[in-house]
């Protein structure tokens, strides 16, 4: 099989582009997959693909941009030349970019795929009926909020024009079924993006690292972990360092430097800035727990995945499709009120101070992650891919029949 994929990717700083990368890696080792056509966005550096002399052939195509009105355009060119046996978009309603029309336009595309006859599979991170529009950034005006809503409704029909639209957490499969009265939905989980060799569950020597990891601003602000970790040091003698992994949300920028300013007053806080791939694996592994500052939830937790994989303990609200993903694939944290600092303070300090209790909650969560790696996600997409092409195969013959 010749498998096109839709996807951000490394070294893009657009979103979903870990879960691309991912995708891409384990995607490879398929037998039944030959070649592995790339579409991608166009970025500056090269794309990591160390791995591809362990797999199939990766055929590279930089064809889309962020926010550029002509994606819909350049990827049907693309798919177009290359010819595909199967199309798996990467998706979530700002994939595209953040500006309406660009967004729009490119969730277009899985639609065209199936007009072109393509078997198609859009994975769908979130939905927009689960989306809180003013945690997330996008408005906090009632009547936009309803505009936006009725483009979300109208845009996820066109996603759902896909063979299949393949969703990582149930809850979405009841509501898609329900309001659009679909039959092609299909829960795959999310999956650890690596299952390492089983982790000592050791730290390294000195303060202990308190981390989040993501994309901050909107519904994940990190003021409430900084001034928990300050509760804390005033209740206790632990030596605590504060990490901020990652960068802005494109829809707040400016918003980590303005953190930097208003807590410079704050001793032992690091912000490193984008974490690149290779670095990933070490900052959770240095890390006593990974806190997730989120006041709500849009779609499946790339972290919290991530977390499990590396043995981490975790602090998260009990919350949207945190609590969810909890209570499906069978990780463990310590919850906390998402408003409220002490609480948050609570949580971790339940962590930090008793080492039997962190290394409990990270073999549980290491587990959990290892219950489904991405190489068993893969077959179960290739396993729909096989499904759709045989339907179309009886539906060839059948035709050839009553000719």
């Amino acid at each position: 099989m010749k498998l096109a994929i839709v996807t951000a990717y490394p070294p893009s700083k657009v979103t979903l582009t870990e879960y691309g990368y991912y995708l891409v890696k384990h995607f490879r080792m398929q037998k039944q997959v030959t070649e592995l056509i790339l579409v991608c966005d166009k970025t500056e550096g090269e794309k990591d693909l160390s791995f591809e002399k362990n797999g199939c052939k990766i055929t590279v195509k930089e064809c889309w941009s962020f926010n550029s009105y002509k994606n819909i355009f350049s990827v049907n060119k693309v798919l177009s030349e290359t010819k595909p046996d199967a199309v798996l978009f990467n998706l979530q309603f700002l994939k595209f970019g953040d500006k309406k029309i660009p967004a729009a336009l490119g969730l277009l595309l899985p639609a065209i795929c199936k007009l072109k006859g393509i078997p198609t599979i859009s994975l769908l991170h979130n939905i927009l009926e689960q989306v809180d529009l003013e945690n997330a950034g996008f408005t906090e005006n009632k009547i936009l909020k309803k505009i936006y809503n009725f483009i979300g409704t109208t845009l996820t029909r066109f996603v759902l024009a896909s063979d299949f639209v393949a969703v990582t957490i149930s809850k979405y499969v009841a509501i898609l079924e329900a309001k659009y009265n679909a039959n092609n939905i299909v829960l795959i989980p999310h999956g650890a993006f690596e299952t390492p060799p089983t982790p000592t569950y050791d730290l390294p020597k000195g303060p202990k690292q308190v981390m989040a990891f993501g994309k901050f601003g909107t519904y994940k602000k990190v003021e409430i972990l900084i001034e928990a970790v300050e509760i804390i040091r005033n209740r206790t003698k632990e030596n605590i360092k504060i990490v901020i992994a990652g960068t802005d949300s494109p829809n707040t920028p400016g918003y980590l430097d303005n953190v930097k300013k208003k807590y410079s007053y704050v001793d032992q806080i690091r912000f490193t800035g984008y974490v690149a791939e290779e670095d990933v694996e070490k900052i959770f592994k240095d890390s006593a727990v990974v806190v997730f500052p989120y006041t709500s939830t849009t779609g499946s937790s790339g972290v919290l995945h991530q977390a499990g994989s590396y043995g981490n303990a975790v602090a998260l609200p009990d919350l949207g499709d945190l609590s969810i993903l909890i209570k499906e694939e069978g990780y463990k944290g310590e919850f906390f009120d998402a408003e409220n600092a002490d609480s948050l303070a609570n949580a971790v300090q339940n962590i930090i101070t008793d080492d039997a209790y962190r290394r409990s909650l990270g073999h549980i969560n290491y587990t959990a992650a290892c219950s489904l790696p991405m190489s068993k996600i893969t077959e179960m997409y290739l396993s729909h891919f096989n499904t759709i092409i045989e339907k179309k195969s009886t539906s060839i013959v059948l035709q050839e029949e009553n000719a």
